[in-house]
């Protein structure tokens, strides 16, 4: 079943609208506290779209991303029972907030940084530093260099395959469509599990 070719071709035409930088800025921020759409799905096709504008468009991705981490953080900080318990019920993530919450006793900060560079929902973490009330400055410092690590490792990675990495890409889309798909179907599980 090929879904995610014409979505792909779509992506690419998207990235070169002349608001996608915007359309980049607003997910990378809602990514970060409250959407479930990473902004790797949105920076991977504008990068190959328009080359020259990596390093601005993997900056961009993660200045987005640090202030939605901090909106985020203020949720849990100040509105976890009416905004942040809905969107945990919301996604079914209690045990993922739960764990979450533990692993910030145990790691601190570290976690931040861990969970900004990973596939790991990042939302959970900032609504969680918010809650527990880590130091703001710490929190912004790891969210900006894990965050950064990741967009700008997703940009590196799209420049330097150049032309042959989008052949190869358009080529296995489907497959590493629902790859994807069923890696995050299990992660979904272990988190909840």
């Amino acid at each position: 079943m090929k879904i995610f070719t014409p979505l792909y071709s779509a992506a690419l035409r998207w990235a070169t609208h002349r608001h996608a930088s915007r359309y980049l800025s607003a997910l990378s921020f809602a990514e970060s506290s409250f959407f479930p759409i990473p902004p790797d799905v949105m920076l991977a096709p504008m990068v190959l779209a328009r080359r020259d504008r990596a390093w601005f468009l993997a900056g961009l991705t993660t200045v987005a991303s640090v202030a939605g981490g901090l909106f985020g953080y203020l949720i849990g900080k100040f509105l976890f029972g009416t905004v942040a318990g809905p969107i945990i019920e919301f996604y079914d993530a209690g045990s993922a907030f739960n764990r979450a919450r533990t692993w910030f006793e145990i790691y601190g900060i570290w976690v931040v940084f861990i969970a900004g560079f990973t596939p790991i929902p990042y939302k959970i973490f900032t609504i969680s530093a918010g809650l527990i009330g880590m130091s703001l400055v710490p929190f912004l410092l790891a969210s900006l260099v894990g965050r950064g690590a990741r967009f700008f490792l997703v940009a590196g990675l799209i420049l330097l395959g150049g032309q042959a990495l989008e052949t190869q890409l358009r080529r296995h889309v489907d497959v590493i469509g629902w790859v994807t798909v069923v890696v995050l179907i299990l992660g979904l599980f272990w988190l909840n599990g």
